[in-house]
């Protein structure tokens, strides 16, 4: 997709345990009726009790049993604020472990991050937003560097990310951190609008653009993992507008400094098209990866590919080898809705990223999301395939189901999946969890 700026609004919307019900649609009051939306607060009041299991897998590991309560409390003021506090604490119940609460959400300075779910000051009119919470399949603008990035994979830890965005004239500014609490993933990446460089003021801003990128990984918080750094010029050029459809091409080139010979090129299009009950953004490249670069190295694996990468060589991703080639990358986003209805509040949404290289290595990342039955019944499932019909291919995949009763105050739901811990040695240990338990709050 092409390098967009509604980064501050809709990871709000997407936070972890609070997606579907803060979208849903609200009946204004008289008095909110008389006021302008920016200046009505809307808020959100939910607790869920369930209980919590982590399974062993492969005859690895223990089985432990929580109870687990989760808060959640959301304060908004129309698109300039939105605070969303709320974390899960878990009470042991059964296991091997020693201390009433589970240990690893709290051993660490960054795992206090998960308090702040979200936190939002500006929005797209602004000429300064920031955002802070956690990240949940995050690019980085054009996106040749971080694609895609969860900062929660790690089941373990538990950061609070940000970013920051600025507008400048005809510079537009991205910088991010996935850990505002622990020196770890940084970056940021400057868009030049050239037209309004040549040509003054354009009427519609960014048809003609020029990026600069940089990440680096510190390697620090979260675990102790080798540092990497890489680079990213993009440029992009919108070639095709219609009402609600725009087409654009890109290229771009990038590098690992200090790394001789590590280089990737990249060329693609791309199409967004938004009707009032659809929305739809696609995405195809050809890519060229030398001497160990790769694009979207941070990646929706990263948390626990930094430890240990797919593949027979059990290396940190930073000093995996990662052979010479090409490959196709699509990416695809489609929301849907019956009836036109604002926000993320969808009932389909369907998220899709997957590359094919040219050795025989595929990754997928997916995720699809319904609400049905007047949305009381909401279904998510998302999986990833990495490094699939090579050896050492790692998977993961979780689904969540949820019932509203009662007029939708009340709702009973049900998680599972499988899980990856890393370890102190630098190995990753596989388990599975599965929850089920209530849920009330005030969204409808």
């Amino acid at each position: 997709m092409r390098m967009t700026r509604r980064g501050v609004v809709w990871l709000w919307l997407l936070l972890p345990g609070a997606a579907w019900a803060e979208d849903a649609p609200q009946v204004p009051t008289v008095e909110e009726e008389r006021r302008p939306l920016d200046e009505t607060w809307r808020n959100l009041l939910r607790v869920e009790m369930t209980s919590l299991s982590f399974l062993p897998r492969a005859g690895v590991g223990t089985h432990e049993v929580f109870l687990q309560v989760e808060p959640t409390l959301v304060f908004e003021r129309g698109a300039e604020f939105g605070l969303n506090l709320g974390a899960p604490v878990r009470l042991r119940l059964w296991g091997e472990g020693t201390g009433l609460v589970r240990r690893e959400d709290w051993d660490s300075l960054s795992d206090w991050g998960q308090l702040v779910r979200g936190l939002k000051l500006g929005s797209n009119d602004a000429p300064v937003g920031v955002w802070f919470g956690a990240l949940e399949s995050y690019s980085l603008l054009s996106a040749h560097l971080v694609q895609r990035y969860s900062n929660r994979s790690n089941p373990d830890y538990h950061p609070a990310g940000g970013f920051l965005t600025g507008t400048l004239g005809p510079l537009y500014t991205q910088a991010f951190a996935s850990d505002v609490l622990g020196a770890r993933l940084m970056g940021a990446e400057v868009a030049l609008d050239l037209e309004h460089v040549l040509f003054g003021q354009p009427r519609e801003p960014g048809r003609y653009t020029l990026a600069l990128s940089a990440v680096h990984d510190w390697g620090n918080a979260g675990g102790r993992a080798p540092s990497v750094t890489l680079a990213h010029l993009d440029g992009t050029a919108v070639v095709l507008v219609r009402p609600g459809f725009e087409a654009h091409l890109l290229a771009g080139w990038g590098g690992r400094p200090g790394k001789g010979g590590a280089w990737g090129a990249v060329v693609g299009a791309g199409a967004d098209a938004l009707t009032p009950t659809l929305e739809l953004r696609l995405r195809l490249e050809m890519r060229r990866q030398r001497g160990g670069f790769r694009q979207g190295l941070f990646g929706p694996d990263y948390e626990l590919a930094r430890f240990k990468a797919a593949g027979p060589e059990g290396l940190p991703l930073a000093e995996a080898a990662f052979p010479d080639g090409y490959s196709a990358y699509v990416e695809a986003e489609v929301g849907w809705d019956a009836v036109r209805y604002g926000g993320l509040s969808k009932h389909l949404k369907v998220s899709l990223g997957a590359e094919a290289f040219s050795w025989g290595r595929f990754d997928v990342d997916g995720r699809v999301a319904m609400q049905l039955f007047a949305r009381s019944l909401e279904v998510a499932v998302k999986g990833l395939g990495v490094g699939m019909g090579q050896p050492g291919a790692r998977y993961l995949g979780s689904a969540e189901v949820r019932w509203r009763v009662l007029g939708g105050k009340l709702y009973a739901m049900g998680t599972g999946g499988t899980l990856l811990f890393p370890t102190t040695e630098g190995t990753l240990r596989p388990g599975a969890f599965a929850s089920v338990g209530l849920g009330m709050d005030n969204a409808r």
